[in-house]
């Protein structure tokens, strides 16, 4: 169930925030972010991060008491986002902080989490 929220919920919301706040500046030909196209999208994450926060009052992770592929597909665009000005998104949701900071934490994430950056731009 929860693969099924990213993919159909989580990844289209981030993937349009971190997409115009990183990689449309540097690979858009030198176009800026479309500041409506963010705002729609935090808008959608922030309702979707809601039923995420409702969900991780009652469990550890996304699927249960026990890490997952759930969770650990999350990881990567919520680097990204915590990158952002948005971060607020997770920061100002305890249940969700609390499970970012848990699986942010994870040996194996520390260890590639730091290759995981965008360019800057020219």
């Amino acid at each position: 169930m929860w693969l099924e929220a990213e993919a159909h919920h989580f990844n289209p919301a981030v993937h349009s925030i971190i997409f115009e706040t990183f990689v449309a500046p540097i690979f858009g030909n030198g176009r800026p972010s479309y500041q409506s196209i963010i705002k729609a999208n935090v808008d959608k994450l922030g309702k979707v991060l809601d039923i995420y926060e409702s969900r991780l009052s009652t469990t550890k992770y996304l699927a249960g008491d026990f890490f997952s592929l759930a969770d650990l597909h999350h990881l990567p665009y919520t680097h990204y986002l915590m990158q952002t000005t948005f971060s607020k998104l997770v920061t100002s949701r305890p249940h969700l902080k609390a499970w970012w900071e848990d699986t942010s934490s994870r040996p194996s994430f520390k260890k590639v989490s730091p290759e995981m950056n965008f360019p800057t731009p020219n």
